[in-house]
């Protein structure tokens, strides 16, 4: 996953669903509590910090919250 793509994107939006090699589900990323690194992206939890690499992201797509989110209000 290429860096500058991933941080625009998440800057555009404030928040990413990501999907990463090493979970079965996707994680959520958050403005707030990312950082994305050249090489890993390190996201703080409630009860710690998780980071995993860069290039075990395999696809992103911006988390909708309502119907109105997809023009299906």
């Amino acid at each position: 996953m290429d860096q500058e793509t991933l941080q625009s994107e998440l800057e555009a939006t404030g928040e990413l669903m990501v999907n990463v090699e090493e979970f079965d589900v996707p994680l959520e990323l958050h403005l707030h509590d990312t950082e994305i690194g050249t090489e890993q992206v390190t996201l703080d939890l409630s009860d710690g910090t998780l980071t995993f690499a860069l290039d075990s992201i395999t696809g992103y797509w911006k988390h909708y919250h309502s119907l109105a989110d997809y023009g299906l209000e």
